[in-house]
């Protein structure tokens, strides 16, 4: 694995140490980046399960504002350290160790009861600045803060598979504040997982795009009043 293009293009990646990790190939990586290349810059990124944090890095190379790593397994997690820091990125970069739907369900809550039990390590988000990803962090379910947050442009679910985690995520993200107005999500899944995420009833979001590229299949999500990506089954091999 590698970056592929932007400030740290053609910087090596550590690979998982875990099985339960499937990085997304930097063939894949590169289709997947041409087609949100426009939305990239000045955003804020979320890694929802991290593994290597391949793409989540590729988005801080190419201009995002921030990219926020969650990230359940300890090894895992810090791979995705190890690389944020060969690659130079760790400055806009924030690794959270947390399970991806307590993480999703909390920034559920805050708005509906006003609180904000938040999975960092470290200190607050400042505007086009995220923490150091390197210091010392909390365990899961540790209330750091009271803030917040903004919600993310671009939301990036690579699961384990066959375990109907992305679905589970589609359904709490389709009402939650951390997707913004004009938000992305994007979820990769084996073809044969489609039928399960596609059955969600959503509300807010819709599927506005789909790429296969052989054994790996991209989902494009936006907020229904912002369907500016055409539906295409594209194949690609």
């Amino acid at each position: 694995m590698r970056v592929v293009t932007g400030e740290a293009k053609g910087r090596k990646l550590k690979g998982p140490t875990t099985t339960g990790t499937r990085p997304i190939i930097d063939r894949v990586k590169q289709a997947l980046f041409n087609i949100i290349a426009a939305r990239v810059e000045d955003a804020r990124f979320l890694d929802l399960f991290a593994g290597t944090g391949s793409v989540g890095i590729e988005a801080l190379s190419r201009g995002a504002a921030s990219a926020t790593f969650i990230e359940l397994d300890h090894q895992a997690l810090a791979v995705v350290r190890e690389n944020l820091q060969i690659t130079g990125l760790a400055d806009r970069a924030e690794t959270i160790h947390a399970d991806a739907f307590k993480y999703l369900q909390n920034g559920q809550s805050q708005t509906q009861h006003g609180q904000h039990k938040q999975y960092r390590q470290h200190k607050q988000h400042k505007k086009h600045t995220a923490t150091s990803s390197m210091e010392p962090h909390n365990e899961p379910g540790t209330p750091l803060s009271s803030a917040q947050p903004a919600p993310y442009d671009i939301i990036y679910i690579a699961p384990p598979q066959y375990q109907e985690m992305a679905a589970r995520a589609l359904g709490i993200l389709d009402s939650s504040p951390l997707v913004a107005s004009t938000g992305l999500i994007i979820i990769q899944i084996h073809p044969k997982e489609r039928g399960a995420v596609a059955a969600v009833p959503l509300t807010r979001l819709a599927l506005t795009d789909e790429r296969r590229y052989g054994s790996t299949l991209l989902l494009f999500y936006t907020m229904k009043e912002e369907q500016s990506i055409n539906v295409d089954t594209t194949t690609e091999t």
